[in-house]
C-alpha cells in the first residue's frame, strides 16, 4: 500500500480542486442514497400507522413524496456531476505521468539503453498507467465517501432514531463489512498482479508474432511463438477468474454482514418501538438507512479486489520517477569538462564484450579535435561501431579511459553528454507522422528556415519539396521514403541538436558518389566547428576526413 502514496499525492496535487468536488459529491450521492431509502421507509410507515389510527384523511403525503422526489433527482444529477469531475481529473492526471515517465526514461543512461525494448517498455508503461486508473476513481474516492456517509448518518441517526442503533450499525460494519473488505484486499492480492503480468506477456508476445509473422514462418517457428502467446493468455484468464471467484466469495460475506446488520437494525428498532421509545415510521426509518448505509460500503470491494495490479503498478512507475530524478540531481555533483583537452581521447582503450573473454579491442588511442573530421578504417568486425558506441558512452570500456574534453565519459551528467555528443548508428528509426514533427524530436522550436537549411544540408530539400513540403506525412519506420532518403532524415535530425562531437557510422551508406560528397560537404557546412569521428569503408568518406585511424583486429582475433 506505501506504493500507492505517492501516486496519490501526485493526483491530488494537480487535480486537487476537480477531486474534491468530485468526493462531495459521491458523499452528496452516497447521503441522498441513505436519505431517499430512509425517507421511503418512514413514509410508508407512517402512512400506514395513520391509516390504521384512522387519521389517513389528514396524513400530509405531499411533502414526503416531494422529498422522495427531489433526493431521487438529486441523486443522479449528483452521480453524473461526480463521474464527470472525477474522470475528468483522474484521466489529465494520468495523461501528465504519462509525460513525465517518458521524460524518466529518456534520461536513462545509454549504457541501459540496448537492454530496453521499445516495444517492452510502452507496453509495460501503458498497462502500468492504466492500472492506476482506479487508484482514485474506485479506491480513494469511494474509501472517502464511504466514511464520510457512514460518520454523517450516524450522527442523524443518533439525533432521530436512537444512539443503540448507532451503536449497532458501528459494531456490526467493523466486525463484519470491514473483515469481509480486508479479506478480499489480501486473498486477491496476488492473482490480480500475476494477471497483470500475464497481460503484459500477452501484449508482447502477439505484437512480436504478428510483426515477425512471415519471418518465424519461413523458419518454422509460428506455432511456436503462437502457442506461446495462448499460454500467456491462458494464465491471464486463468488469474483473473481466480480473482473473480474472491471478488465473488468477498461479496457473499457483505451480503451477509449486511443482512446481519440490517436484522438487527430491525430488531432494536421494534422493540424501541414497543417500549414506546420511538414511533414505528422512526423504527422504520433506521431500518431501511442502515440498510443504505451497508450498501454504501460494496463499492470499495472492486477497488480492493485490483490492489495487487495497484500496487505493482505503482511500484514501477515509482522507480522510474525516482531513477529520473536521481539521474537530474546528478547534474549538481558533477565536474566540469577541461577547455584545453582534446575534444575526445581514447587512451589504451580494451574492450570485451565478456568478462575474461576475448579482446575485440586492444590498446587503441586515438585524439580528435574541435573542428577535425577522423576517418575510422578497417576490415568489417574490427571494431569501429564499437569505437563509436564507447565514444558515445553506450558501454564502459574494459580497460582504457574513454574523455570528452579531458572528462571521463562516466562522469558526465547524462543529460550534458547528450547535448555534447550525438550518435548516428548504421540502423535508425523513424516516427510515422509529418516529416516536421520528425526533426522536430531533434528540436521542438523547430521554425521552417532552419527544417529546409539542415534538409538542404543532407541533399534532401528537394526530395521533401517534389513530397508536398513539411507537412508530407511518412509511414510507419519512415516508410514512404527509400532507404537512403530515410537515413539522410535522421542524419538531418541528428545535425539539428548541433553536438559538439558528431559520431557516424558509414554515415553515406546506399548512395552515390555524388550524393555522398554533397552530404558530407553539408555537414562540415553545417557543423564547421564540431569534432567528426565516422566508421568508414567508401572512399568518399575518407576522402572528406583530415586524417584515417586503422582499427585493427588483436593478435589471435
Amino acid at each position: 500500500m506505501r506504493s500507492l502514496l505517492p501516486i496519490i499525492r501526485r493526483i491530488w496535487t494537480h487535480e486537487w480542486w476537480s477531486l474534491l468536488r468530485g468526493a462531495a459529491l459521491s458523499v452528496a450521492v452516497l447521503i441522498a442514497g441513505v436519505a431517499l431509502l430512509g425517507l421511503s421507509g418512514w413514509f410508508i410507515a407512517a402512512a400506514g400507522v395513520a391509516g390504521l389510527a384512522g387519521a389517513g384523511v389528514m396524513f400530509d403525503v405531499f411533502r414526503p413524496s416531494a422529498g422522495v422526489r427531489f433526493l431521487a433527482l438529486g441523486r443522479a444529477a449528483a452521480r453524473y456531476g461526480e463521474r464527470i469531475l472525477t474522470h475528468d481529473a483522474t484521466l489529465r492526471s494520468l495523461a501528465r505521468l504519462r509525460v513525465d515517465l517518458l521524460t524518466a526514461l529518456s534520461t536513462t543512461p545509454f549504457a541501459r539503453l540496448p537492454a530496453l525494448r521499445a516495444s517492452e517498455q510502452l507496453t509495460r508503461l501503458t498497462r502500468d498507467v492504466d492500472a492506476l486508473d482506479g487508484v482514485a476513481l474506485r479506491l480513494v474516492i469511494p474509501l472517502v465517501a464511504a466514511a464520510s456517509t457512514l460518520t454523517i448518518s450516524a450522527v442523524v441517526l443518533w439525533m432521530l432514531v436512537d444512539p443503540t442503533l448507532v451503536l449497532w450499525l458501528l459494531a456490526s460494519t467493523i466486525a463484519g463489512i470491514l473483515p469481509a473488505l480486508g479479506l478480499v484486499a489480501i486473498r486477491s492480492r496476488e492473482p490480480s498482479r500475476l494477471s497483470q503480468l500475464a497481460l503484459n506477456a500477452f501484449r508482447i508476445r502477439f505484437m512480436d508474432t504478428v510483426s515477425a509473422r512471415a519471418e518465424l514462418a519461413i523458419f518454422g517457428k509460428l506455432d511456436q511463438h503462437s502457442e506461446h502467446v495462448m499460454d500467456a493468455e491462458q494464465r491471464m484468464r486463468t488469474e483473473l477468474a481466480r480473482n473473480d471467484r474472491i471478488e465473488r466469495a468477498g461479496g457473499v460475506l457483505i451480503s451477509a454482514a449486511e443482512s446481519l446488520t440490517a436484522a438487527g437494525a430491525l430488531l432494536i428498532g421494534s422493540l424501541l418501538a414497543q417500549a414506546g421509545v420511538i414511533d414505528p415510521a422512526l423504527a422504520a426509518l433506521g431500518f431501511f438507512a442502515t440498510l443504505a448505509i451497508a450498501e454504501a460500503l460494496a463499492p470499495l470491494r472492486r477497488g480492493l479486489a485490483e490492489i495487487g495490479r495497484m500496487t505493482d503498478a505503482a511500484s514501477r512507475v515509482n522507480r522510474l520517477l525516482d531513477t529520473g530524478r536521481r539521474q537530474a540531481a546528478t547534474a549538481q555533483s558533477i565536474s566540469r569538462p577541461l577547455s584545453d583537452a582534446p575534444l575526445l581521447q581514447f587512451a589504451d582503450v580494451c574492450f570485451s564484450y565478456r568478462e575474461n573473454g576475448p579482446l575485440l579491442i586492444a590498446d587503441f588511442s586515438l585524439e580528435v579535435a574541435s573542428g577535425e573530421t577522423v576517418a575510422l578504417t578497417g576490415a568489417s568486425g574490427s571494431g569501429k561501431s564499437t569505437l563509436l558506441q564507447l565514444a558515445a558512452a553506450m558501454m564502459p570500456p574494459t580497460r582504457g579511459s574513454v574523455a570528452i574534453d579531458g572528462l571521463d565519459v562516466s562522469d558526465w551528467e547524462e543529460s550534458r553528454l547528450r547535448k555534447t555528443v550525438s550518435l548516428l548508428p548504421q540502423r535508425s528509426a523513424l516516427l510515422s507522422g509529418a516529416v516536421r514533427d520528425g526533426l522536430a524530436a531533434a528540436r521542438p522550436d523547430l521554425s521552417d528556415d532552419e527544417a529546409w537549411a539542415v534538409l538542404s544540408a543532407v541533399a534532401l530539400d528537394d526530395v521533401i519539396a517534389a513530397r508536398g513540403g513539411l507537412e508530407s506525412r511518412l509511414g510507419e519506420s519512415g516508410s514512404g521514403l527509400s532507404g537512403g532518403e530515410s537515413r539522410r532524415l535522421a542524419l538531418a535530425r541528428v545535425l539539428l541538436r548541433r553536438p559538439k562531437l558528431l559520431l557516424l557510422d558509414e554515415p553515406t551508406e546506399g548512395l552515390d558518389r555524388d550524393t555522398a560528397t554533397r552530404v558530407l560537404a553539408g555537414i562540415k557546412k553545417y557543423l564547421p566547428a564540431s569534432g567528426i569521428l565516422l566508421a568508414s569503408h567508401r572512399q568518399a568518406e575518407l576522402d572528406f576526413s583530415d586524417r584515417q585511424q586503422d582499427v585493427a583486429l588483436p593478435c589471435g582475433n
